[in-house]
Formats: C-alpha cells, sequence, structure tokens
C-alpha cells in the first residue's frame, strides 16, 4: 500500500505537544474570537476568519466566506482583496505550509491553530502577493496578537524569516530537483498534491509538461460563468445586460467580467443561473445525441443543486420534453425545485439507484438519462480551492462503487435504443474510464459507445480519440469534465 501521507498540507501528522508561545494547545478547536477584532484592516480579518472556519469546521470556502463579507459588510475592493487572499492561502496550503514550518523550526501541526491559519495568510501575502513586506510582518502580528494571545512574538520572528527570501528562493530550498523526483517538484512549485499531479498526469497520457500547464491554470481565479436558460433569454442579449461576454463554446455561455452574480436581474427572474461552459457542454451533449422513436422522456438521476436540471428544463419546455430530477438529499432536491420554477421537471425526493424497485422510476421508461455522478471534485479545483488539500485516496474507494451503481441504474433505466450520459466533474481515471466500463459490464444489458466528441460544438480542440471525451481548464477554459454516451442497444 502506498503511503500518501506525503500528499498532504506538511505537518498533517499527529503532534507532540510541547508548551510555549505558538505551541499547539490542548484547546484543538482553535476558535478564533469574534469581538475585539484587532486593527488589521476589514479585509484581512475576512480572509482569516474564512480560512480558520474552514480548516476549523470542514467549512467550504466560497460559502462561509460570503456570509462573512455579508456580516461584516464588505464590498467592491475589500471584498475583492479579502477573496484573493482567502482563495489564494487556500490554494497555496501546502507549499506555505513547507515554508512557515521552515521559518518556524517546527512542524505547523505543532502551531496553534489560530496562529497557524494567521501565519499562513501572512505568508501569502508575502511571498505570492504585491503587499508591502513592512505591512505583512505588522498585520500578521497584529491578527495573533488579537486570535492567539502570548504568540506574537513568535510570529513576528517567523514572518521576518519568512522575508529573508523571495519565492523562488524558498521554492529552489524546498522543492527536490525535478530530474530526481518531478512529481515532488511540480507539487512544491504548483501546490498540489502528489496522489492528485499522479492522476492528472495519467488521465493526460503521462505527459509532465502538458500536466504543469493544468497545474498552473488550476491556480488562476475562474471566471464566473452564466448559462443564459434557452426559451427565456439569449447569450448574447444576456451578455450586453450583464457586461460580459458571450461563452467560446457553449451556445448558452456567458463569462461574467466581474461583481457578484447574486445582484443580477437576471438571476433572481429565472433567465439564467450560475454554470460552469463545461457542464453546460455535457448537458447539451446528452440531447444532441440521435435518437430514433420517442424523445420526449428524460430523466436527470442525479440533479442537486440544480443547474444541468435547469438548463434540460428549459430546453424540455421547448421541445415539449419532460423532466424527471432524481435527488436523495432532501435539502438539494429542494433546490432543484427552485432551479426548476416554471419548467416541466419533477422533482423527486430519492435515491437514483431505486431504478426498477420505486414506480416513480420503471425501467425502460426514459429516452435520455443523465448521471452526473459524485465524484472526487477533482476537475474543479480553480472554484473549490480548498478542495485539493481535503481530497484523499481513501475517498475514491466509495465514490467510485457509487458511480458505478448509478451508471447501472441509469442504463436499467433507459429505454432499448435510448441514450445515457455518464459525467463527473473529474478527470481521475479510476472515476471516468474505469467506472464506465465496469459499469456497462455490471449492468447486465447490452451497450454502445456513442462517440461524444461530434456532439459537442464544431472546432472545440484537444477532444482526444473518442469516443469518451474529457475537457481540460488549461485547453478549454472549463471545468475538467468528463463525458461518455453509451446507447442501450436491447
Amino acid at each position: 500500500m502506498n503511503d500518501h501521507r506525503a500528499d498532504r498540507p506538511h505537518g498533517s501528522g499527529r503532534p507532540r505537544r510541547p508548551s510555549g508561545p505558538g505551541y499547539a494547545r490542548d484547546d484543538r478547536a482553535g476558535r478564533a474570537p469574534r469581538s475585539g477584532r484587532p486593527p488589521s484592516d476589514p479585509a484581512r480579518q475576512a480572509a482569516y476568519e474564512a480560512i480558520a472556519a474552514v480548516h476549523r469546521d470542514d467549512a467550504y470556502a466560497n460559502l462561509v466566506l460570503s456570509d462573512i463579507l455579508r456580516e461584516m459588510h464588505l464590498s467592491g475592493r475589500d471584498a475583492a482583496f479579502a477573496t484573493e487572499l482567502t482563495y489564494g492561502t487556500l490554494r497555496a496550503l501546502g507549499t506555505l505550509d513547507l515554508i512557515v514550518a521552515e521559518a518556524a523550526g517546527r512542524d505547523v501541526a505543532r502551531i496553534d491553530p489560530p496562529a497557524r491559519d494567521a501565519l499562513r495568510l501572512g505568508a501569502y501575502q508575502l511571498l505570492y502577493t504585491r503587499v508591502p513586506a513592512h505591512a505583512a510582518v505588522n498585520q500578521t502580528v497584529d491578527l495573533v496578537r488579537s486570535v492567539a494571545p502570548g504568540a506574537s512574538g513568535f510570529a513576528n520572528a517567523v514572518m521576518r524569516a519568512i522575508t529573508e527570501r523571495s519565492l523562488d528562493e524558498w521554492l529552489e530550498r524546498l522543492a527536490p530537483p525535478y530530474a530526481e523526483d518531478p512529481v515532488g517538484n511540480l507539487s512544491v512549485l504548483h501546490n498540489h498534491p502528489q496522489w492528485i499531479i499522479r492522476s492528472f498526469a495519467e488521465a493526460l497520457g503521462g505527459d509532465l509538461e502538458d500536466t504543469a500547464r493544468l497545474l498552473i491554470e488550476d491556480n488562476q481565479p475562474a471566471t464566473v460563468h452564466l448559462c443564459a436558460r434557452p426559451g427565456r433569454v439569449d447569450a448574447v442579449e444576456l451578455a450586453d445586460e450583464v457586461d460580459g461576454v458571450p461563452g467560446a463554446f457553449s451556445p448558452y455561455a456567458v463569462y461574467l467580467n466581474g461583481g457578484s452574480p447574486r445582484e443580477l436581474a437576471a438571476i433572481h427572474d429565472g433567465r439564467t443561473h450560475v454554470q460552469d461552459e463545461g457542464s453546460q457542454l455535457v448537458a447539451a451533449a446528452m440531447l444532441a445525441a440521435p435518437l430514433e422513436g420517442r424523445d420526449t422522456r428524460w430523466l436527470d438521476l442525479c440533479a442537486g443543486p440544480g443547474g444541468k436540471a435547469g438548463l434540460l428544463g428549459s430546453i424540455a419546455a421547448l421541445r415539449g420534453a419532460e423532466v424527471t430530477a432524481v435527488e436523495v438529499a432532501e435539502h438539494r432536491a429542494r433546490l432543484v425545485e427552485q432551479a426548476t420554477e416554471g419548467m416541466p421537471v419533477t422533482v423527486l425526493p430519492m435515491d437514483g439507484r431505486s431504478v426498477g424497485r420505486d414506480p416513480d422510476l420503471p425501467e425502460e421508461s426514459f429516452d435520455r438519462v443523465l448521471v452526473d455522478a459524485p465524484c472526487t471534485g477533482l476537475g474543479s479545483l480553480r472554484r473549490r480551492p480548498e478542495a485539493r488539500w481535503r481530497r484523499q485516496p481513501a475517498d475514491l474507494p466509495p465514490l467510485t462503487r457509487l458511480q458505478r451503481e448509478l451508471l447501472v441504474a441509469a442504463l436499467r433505466a433507459v429505454r432499448p435504443g435510448g441514450v445515457v450520459a455518464y459525467v463527473t466533474c473529474s478527470p481521475h481515471m479510476v472515476e471516468t474510464q474505469v467506472t464506465v466500463s465496469e459499469g456497462a459490464r455490471r449492468s447486465g444489458v447490452e451497450v454502445d459507445f456513442v462517440d461524444a466528441r461530434p456532439l459537442l460544438p464544431p472546432g472545440m480542440p484537444g477532444l482526444g480519440a473518442g469516443p469518451t471525451v474529457q475537457l481540460w481548464p488549461h485547453r478549454h477554459g472549463t471545468d475538467a469534465m468528463f463525458l461518455a454516451v453509451l446507447r442501450r442497444t436491447a
């Protein structure tokens, strides 16, 4: 069995418990008080609280930061700065921990959690932004003085030690030579766990140069993509309205230039929703697959939170079709209902694997089935910066078992001659090619692969040899969505 401990942020093991300034205390929650805010500026405070919540409470950065910005009444440049600091620190966590540990002379696991998060935030400002060194040091020490009393002197020493080298110098000192350990080198330089880099490289045919380009793209902030709902608004019209740009590939995509999508009138009146262009493309590809006979019953087997169901429902209204949207989690099923209001969509709060056991999900009854299976989410690391450090290889076995079971259920649900689109937001081969092959084999039904490449817009580059398609951030500007289309033949 491979030892994946090196793939985690530095110092994730169980520490000994020495005492002294800055050392981890028995208070394992490491909770930073909201009262008595330090004299640091509000943007840094917001970023710190978001980062602390991610590590303390397993919070999602995008959700908790939004709440904090709203609570602190931050907008405009302050909100943008807080977002940059939060997402940047979380992306760079593994390398920041190596640098902080070296500067502190101790493993980061032995640093008190509030001080540790403050130092991560301070190190990011020093090494990855244009914040002046004196400002980053002073603000970090002030922050530590508030959240970890007694550790301000320790924080000052660590921050000043970090200032002694540039980022390039730190990377040269800490990264193994590329010639001796290319994956380890890329891990430190580009802030990805080694097991994820290996999985990306495998999906890219072993091309480490191409893998490095993907890692670089993963570290760039992702543009917000909107989906112009067909029959409700045209993409060009929506782009003009929101001061955006029509998407490069999806006929429904609009790239938002800035600002919060929550404030858009088109969001509130149901003409658009936020959805990565890759997700739009794979949903539309399912509908583009040629079909003989009836084409009015569509099934979204894993519908939450409702983005693809919203697009399918909009198109169904134009084509005279009906969509059944299945979601096992009740709160996500309610989100699907909200996303598809006014559309020919029926939401069923049930397990998609109950096909054939529930009268609402009879076998051989749907013309098209979409399986957007739960996955590791390794294809959306641009949008979920903490996910790369939170996910572990041990997550794969239960997820891939669930993926196979859902694909088998989808192949039972579709009628002979109908099509199933299997989709994941992960390029990991175990979640893509292996799951599709095993699911088809275990389904007990006869299927043929449909070449997915012609189902995507003409002119899309880098779609591979088929019949499946893997989209990539560095090639297509989308999340790394995988698509396999299967036709049930009997």
